[in-house]
């Protein structure tokens, strides 16, 4: 009887969660290919993208359709979508290398938290709990501090995207020249940033705990 309900693996792949993930890859490939030529229609794909990594997990949770390959489809876009705009965003501003720099610090932060996930056996990279960072075990343990982070990091990039008029454009420049246009856009600016801060310093976090990690599996499995 176990053996019949089990379920079969074409049909996780028609899980209502994965099956949004797809939909997200289509309108991150349309957004990227009209990047250029239409601002608007990208930041609009994009955000609606963005939104639907937080509407296939509520399916997962919903439906029970949580799933390894939903999680590891959800990072891979999740990460894929942001290193494409953070590559855009070094050809526009300048220094370049900060945004190629926030590149390589989303991807190997994320990697290794995968890796090390499935190397100590946990289920999910977001189980932090026996983290000694209060920082991380809030991140990972609140959605609504965790969301306002992301989102906060996701919509700063496509304001700057926005804001960029052409190759030569410096970041700081145009961050100062829009935050003192009107107060209302200070706000708007400073609440980004802060969530973007709190989001990197967490990357950097999760990077050395995740190093840790598979070091400590390392020195376990030689004892």
């Amino acid at each position: 009887m176990a053996g019949k309900s089990r379920p079969k693996p074409l049909n996780v792949y028609f899980y209502i969660p994965n099956i949004i993930g797809y939909l997200r890859i289509l309108m991150n490939i349309v957004a990227f290919a009209v990047c250029f030529v239409d601002k608007k229609l990208f930041s609009l794909l994009y955000f609606v993208s963005f939104v639907c990594d937080a509407l296939d997990g509520w399916f997962a949770r919903k439906f029970n359709q949580a799933s390894t390959f939903g999680a590891v489809l959800d990072m891979v876009t999740d990460r894929v979508s942001t290193a494409c705009l953070l590559v855009i965003l070094s050809q526009v501003y300048r220094p370049g290398f900060i945004f190629l720099s926030l590149l390589a610090l989303d991807i190997s932060s994320h990697w290794l938290q995968m890796y090390s996930t499935f190397l100590v056996g946990k289920t999910s990279h977001k189980d932090v709990k026996d983290s000694s960072s209060w920082l991380f075990r809030l991140y990972y343990g609140n959605r609504m501090f965790m969301g306002y982070c992301c989102v906060s990091c996701e919509v700063l990039y496509i304001t700057l995207f926005l804001l960029a008029r052409n190759e030569t454009d410096s970041l700081i420049d145009v961050l100062v020249n829009t935050a003192t246009t009107s107060w209302i856009y200070l706000v708007y600016l400073a609440l980004l940033v802060f969530g973007w801060a709190i989001k990197q310093f967490v990357n950097v976090i999760q990077m050395k705990t995740a190093a840790d990690a598979c070091v400590l599996y390392d020195i376990n499995k030689k004892q």
